[in-house]
């Protein structure tokens, strides 16, 4: 019998966790149960189960292929807190990044070896030779958080990840703690008085009213508020808008 080139999945017999991964046997049926190394623990303390998820040609090509198919079974799922993998083609989970952002900056290492004028220094530099973020227009900034919240709210919906992990009551809970803690420290809308909390709703309201948005789909126009209502009574897009200039 040939060796062979495969994806697998890892799964465990007394908990949820399970693991992806690809493999390029030496000779056949050559055991193998993956190469964890943050969450070895859990093979050590529970009783794996692997399951072959597909073949591939025993080439350059089929394994080129098979490590393709790897990364998109594990791209999905990485900061599931049940997936075991904690990097896929570059890409580090957010465990990793949490772990080792604490451990740079107890060390003093990469932006924490900076002082904040550095960084401040850094940053205008940055906007001056319009790099990274600054060489985008506020339209395709704009439009790039749209997509991407989009896609990162489906996404944390999907898995029940985030805010989507709790209950109804959790989040009503959360709230209450929440409120209450601002109060506290008088903190947020908290350390306004009631005349500034007054005035602030006055021009807030004034700035409001004299914006105008249109509709892309009809082309009406309106405020933000009416034109939320009319769009949603007519099916269409709340984000198929566009501010006016005033």
């Amino acid at each position: 019998m040939q060796p062979r080139i495969y994806t697998y999945k890892i799964t465990f017999e007394e908990v949820p966790y399970y693991y992806y991964g690809s493999k390029k046997e030496k000779y056949f049926n050559e055991e193998y149960w993956g190469s964890p190394y943050t969450h070895k623990w859990c093979w050590e303390l529970y009783t794996p189960k692997k399951q072959i998820l597909e073949l591939f040609d025993f080439t350059d090509e089929g394994y080129k292929k098979c490590r393709e198919i790897e990364d998109r079974l594990i791209k999905p799922v990485m900061s599931n807190p049940w997936c075991l993998n904690e990097n896929c083609g570059g890409n580090i989970s957010l465990e990793v990044r949490r772990k080792t952002g604490i451990k740079n900056k107890k060390l003093g290492k990469g932006i924490h070896a900076q002082t904040i004028e550095e960084q401040r220094e850094l940053g205008r530099k940055v906007k001056e030779l319009k790099l990274g973020i600054h060489s985008q227009t506020i339209e395709q900034l704009r439009e790039l958080g749209k997509i991407s919240g989009k896609i990162n709210g489906k996404l944390t919906y999907e898995l029940g990840i985030g805010i989507h992990s709790q209950t109804t009551e959790q989040l009503r809970e959360l709230g209450k703690i929440s409120g209450k803690l601002t109060y506290e420290l008088g903190i947020g809308i908290h350390s306004q008085t009631t005349e500034q909390r007054t005035e602030n709703g006055k021009r807030g309201g004034s700035i409001s009213g004299k914006q105008r948005w249109k509709c892309l789909e009809t082309g009406f126009i309106t405020n933000a508020g009416n034109l939320t209502k009319y769009q949603r009574a007519r099916g269409i897009d709340t984000s198929q808008r566009i501010r006016l200039a005033c």
